[in-house]
């Protein structure tokens, strides 16, 4: 059985960066998960003594509390500052620019339109940045169903598919006098799923690498089932179930913004080792 990685995957450049920023900086605590790993956020607590806090309240004054990928209330933000707490921002630069347009566009007056999970981390950080407050949606069904004013401005969260971005904004184009879009959907999402896209179309079976929680992994996810039938979505290694080679003559791998590396050569050795290639 051939073995092969899609041309883009794993890592992306605010993950790398906020774990080199995590690494820098032992003893340590993230406020949140820093990203939807647990394997990676296990490695760093155990090499680097990076612990992991839910509560930004618990941090005192003079502890590091690292900010988390996907970025935090901007309320949050401010009340560890006030208390005189370490702050290390690691918020993907990504992430903060979907944050700066919200403030900008809800103080210039428009209505701010998100589209993305309203419970997901960088949303909740994202939507805190609407002085007027902003609405979260997850389909054009959804924004069907809405009564708008005349002027929106809308923002994807960074991991969403961008067919259904542009459904949404098509659709509200010709409804309303002023439609201000903005791509704030990243380019190694776009790129992940472009390439996930390209070899689901021709592998037997697909594994799809990353953290269950972990957003821009279940997007691959729910774009290899398209393609081929035999997808699966694991954590790592120890997940995989080798039934699922069985007859198959192509497998495809891919995996999420979050998935490090070590994890990924981890389930294609194991693969290796069990299957005939």
């Amino acid at each position: 059985m051939k073995i092969e990685l899609a041309e883009n995957y794993g890592f992306c450049f605010g993950v790398k960066r906020a774990i080199k920023i995590a690494e820098e900086n032992k003893n340590a605590s993230t406020y949140g998960p820093l990203i939807h790993n647990s394997k990676e956020i296990e490695r760093l607590e155990k090499d680097f003594k990076v612990g992991l806090t839910d509560d930004f309240r618990t941090f005192k004054p003079g502890d590091k509390a690292i900010v988390r990928t996907h970025g935090i209330p901007k309320l949050e933000l401010e009340a560890l500052k006030k208390n005189k707490v370490d702050v290390i921002d690691a918020t993907c630069p990504y992430v903060t620019k979907p944050q700066q347009i919200c403030q900008e566009m809800s103080e210039a007056g428009y209505e701010v339109i998100i589209f993305g999970d309203e419970e997901h981390p960088e949303i909740k950080g994202v939507k805190s940045y609407a002085t007027n407050g902003a609405k979260v949606v997850t389909s054009l069904d959804e924004v069907r169903k809405m009564k708008l004013g005349e002027k929106i401005a809308m923002v994807a969260q960074t991991t969403r598919k961008v067919e259904d971005y542009m459904a949404i904004v098509n659709y509200l184009i010709p409804r309303h006098k002023e439609v201000r879009v903005f791509n704030t959907i990243c380019n190694a999402t776009f790129e992940n799923q472009v390439a996930v896209r390209d070899i689901a179309e021709l592998a037997d079976v697909m594994i799809i690498i990353g953290g269950k929680n972990s957003s821009n992994t279940k997007q691959l996810f729910s774009i290899s089932q398209e393609y081929c039938f035999h997808s699966y979505h694991i954590e790592d290694e120890k997940e995989l179930d080798f039934s699922w080679f069985k007859e198959k003559e192509f497998c495809g791998i891919s995996a999420g913004a979050s998935t490090p590396d070590w994890i990924i050569q981890n389930v294609i050795h194991a693969i290796e080792e069990h299957v005939d290639n």
